[in-house]
């Protein structure tokens, strides 16, 4: 099993937050007040307008990373799929619903949203924000691999980041019966 390195997920967080910056004040405050937030609050308004921002994040990092190497796109799938696979829970799934692939998207946007917001939702799962998807990230760098070079890249890892896979986020009981 090939885990993630600090260094690899250093890069990911930072290209994520890079482009997080270049699309402006706005985007940016959002998403860090999206973070921010009172859990208790509803926060459906912010994140409906940080979904508005996602398309053109999704096409910053790909054009980011259209030139990258094969080694590197596998080392970015490799965090997404780690950070997807890790909250793969329960305790998630209970504030987002949805079925499996629309808690796989639900999840892609508290990976998206970056690493601040993905570690707040991963010790207080009540940040998570119901309906709130980004499709487009969960398979970034394996589409940008396999568009480059003809097939999606081997993380290695052994896990999946597709819904109800996590055994430490779920037991057989409670995997959702819409699963």
């Amino acid at each position: 099993m090939i885990l993630p390195t600090a260094a690899e997920e250093a890069r990911f967080w930072a290209l994520l937050d890079n482009a997080w910056a270049g699309l402006g004040p706005e985007a940016d405050g959002l998403r860090r007040a999206l973070t921010r937030r009172d859990p208790a609050e509803e926060a459906f308004e912010e994140a409906a307008q940080l979904e508005e921002h996602l398309d053109r994040l999704v096409e910053v990092l790909r054009e980011t990373s259209a030139g990258l190497p094969a080694e590197e796109l596998t080392a970015l799938d490799r965090v997404v799929e780690r950070k997807l696979h890790d909250i793969d829970r329960r305790d998630v799934h209970e504030v987002t619903d949805g079925s499996d692939d629309g808690f796989l998207y639900a999840r892609g946007f508290v990976v998206a949203l970056g690493r601040e917001f993905y570690e707040a939702v991963s010790r207080d799962p009540r940040l998570a924000v119901p309906d709130a998807e980004a499709e487009s990230f969960c398979y970034l760098f394996a589409h940008a691999h396999a568009h480059r070079f003809g097939d999606f890249p081997e993380t290695g890892s052994g896990i999946s980041r597709e819904s109800f896979s996590n055994p430490a986020g779920w037991s057989e009981q409670e995997v959702p019966s819409n699963a």
